[in-house]
């Protein structure tokens, strides 16, 4: 797929007319993945000039820095620029929709859930933070692999370009997530980060059945997070499992620790920073991380090795083995399995669905949602219910 090609279907997929020109060749080298748009309710005043933050890695709460070089890179997206372009038409789009949800009795549209669904997608692929995610994982493979595939290695740009490939193709993986918006009637803020749109799973984290299992996107159990503002909190969730009683799409939520939780999958996500509108919550962000950090995942993915081990039957079998000892067989298996942040907590809106399912055929492919069996990808699926009964 070439670039000029990329660029006119994202476009297209998210409900755009373009004509290509020569004039659209801009000189902005400095690209964000996380979009000033999306920042900007979250900047000091909505201004979108300066921001506060909280890094991390140093402890440190920062005021008023300039949000022209939060989440930025030069030339991010390839120095062509036509993939920065198509993604300033889905960021306009963006910014149409929040001054419509911001408005005062705002009900939410089926049209801007779509958007959302699209945005969060868009969002959770394009970071650096998964760029890097995924050279990490290339990374890993090499060490292995060595100079048998030397096409494993992979910079940042090149990541995130893939991702936006993957995108397009990928896009109607959580169309048949609900979406909702939560209402934050409380004093403490929803924060945001550099890697803000999260993806987690209660059901597969807590059920026995998916122990030692990842989760991606098509798995049964879904929840998508995208703080839109301080305020309001997109929340996309699996229907099959979970309910979120709602009022024309809002969910009031007027308890801290239902907040508190919330937050803590920025902290448990992000990679660097975390930012606050009001600097006046500089100490509560720092306490907050402070219990968050030993619950983030030491790495965002684990390499399993396994090697041929005999034939017999027409059946290879192979035996899994420490990483040292994979390097040295002429055949063998590599498995990357995602490290998944548990939290302590989650909100009490959150509840489980009166006879919610899950599907699965016994294979590698894990749980998945009723909407990926019906669209025929998977086959010889079974339903169970996702919460099991408790024998007498």
């Amino acid at each position: 797929m070439t670039d000029k090609f990329l660029l006119i279907t994202l476009l297209s997929l998210m409900g755009h007319h373009y004509r290509f020109n020569k004039s659209h060749m801009a000189t902005n080298k400095n690209q964000h993945f996380v979009p000033r748009c999306y920042l900007r309710p979250f900047t000091i005043d909505s201004a979108n000039v300066a921001i506060n933050l909280f890094n991390i890695d140093r402890l440190k709460f920062i005021e008023k820095v300039s949000v022209k070089h939060q989440c930025s890179s030069d030339y991010f997206y390839g120095e062509d620029l036509h993939l920065e372009k198509a993604l300033q038409f889905t960021e306009s789009a963006y910014a149409t929709a929040l001054r419509d949800i911001f408005h005062p009795g705002y009900s939410l549209t089926n049209s801007h859930r779509d958007l959302l669904r699209r945005f969060w997608l868009l969002q959770y692929m394009r970071t650096e933070a998964a760029s890097k995610r995924a050279v990490e994982v290339k990374e890993a493979m090499w060490d292995v692999i060595g100079d048998k595939a030397p096409n494993f290695r992979l910079v940042i740009r090149e990541a995130v370009q893939s991702a936006m490939r993957i995108f397009v193709d990928e896009m109607n993986a959580v169309d048949d997530l609900k979406i909702c918006l939560l209402r934050n009637r409380t004093s403490i803020p929803f924060v945001t980060s550099d890697d803000p749109a999260v993806l987690t799973n209660r059901w597969h984290l807590e059920d026995k059945r998916a122990k030692g299992k990842s989760f991606g996107l098509n798995s049964a159990g879904s929840l998508l997070l995208l703080p839109l503002s301080p305020k309001i909190l997109c929340m996309g969730y699996d229907g099959g499992v979970y309910s979120f009683p709602h009022n024309d799409g809002w969910v009031e939520v007027r308890h801290d620790a239902d907040i508190q939780s919330i937050n803590q999958h920025q902290f448990l996500n992000c990679r660097a920073n975390i930012f606050v509108r009001d600097s006046t919550h500089a100490q509560g962000v720092h306490e907050a991380f402070s219990k968050a950090a030993p619950l983030r995942p030491s790495a965002k993915h684990k390499i399993h090795y396994a090697v041929l081990d005999r034939r017999e039957r027409g059946s290879d079998r192979y035996r899994v083995v420490e990483r040292d000892l994979a390097g040295v067989h002429e055949e063998a298996l590599i498995h990357c399995q995602t490290l998944h942040a548990h939290p302590s907590k989650w909100p009490r809106q959150l509840l489980w669905r009166s006879k919610g399912a899950v599907f699965t055929n016994g294979t590698g492919v894990g749980y998945v949602r009723q909407a990926c069996v019906e669209s025929g990808i998977y086959q010889g699926f079974q339903k169970m219910l996702a919460r099991q009964t408790k024998k007498a």
